[in-house]
């Protein structure tokens, strides 16, 4: 009877979760695609370890940093004071411009536009799988 021969394998350790990286990708990836729609400024996307702004004003990034966070914030404050549970996205309008700002998995993202732009189809594209 013939031996049968031992398969070694060498695994290596991982210390951040693979899909955490290709999700913030493909992330960016539509982001970038959604900056090309009309009335698009531009978009924020950041998580515990990152941040990516592309803005087509750069002179304005403190601006729209400041704005981004506070809308998330503020939008996570409410929810907790009316209990609403979890906030899926928002969108803060003012007079010539709007951000829709939401959570995917771990990356807060907040996407800036004029006022007639669609944020059901850019929602929608931030939402596919």
């Amino acid at each position: 009877m013939p031996r049968k021969k031992k398969t070694v394998q060498n695994l290596a350790a991982v210390t951040e979760p693979l899909t955490v990286e290709t999700s913030t990708n493909d992330l960016r990836a539509r982001l970038d695609e959604i900056k090309a729609y009309d009335g698009v400024i531009g978009y924020i996307l950041r998580n515990s370890t990152s941040a990516a702004i592309d803005l087509k004003d750069p002179t304005k990034i403190i601006d729209y940093a400041i704005l981004s966070s506070s809308a998330l914030d503020a939008s996570q404050e409410m929810s907790e004071l009316f209990n609403l549970g979890d906030v899926k996205d928002i969108i803060v309008e003012g007079k010539d411009v709007k951000v829709l700002s939401l959570t995917v998995d771990e990356n807060k993202i907040s996407v800036f536009m004029e006022k007639n732009a669609d944020c059901g189809k850019i929602l929608k594209k931030l939402r596919a799988a």
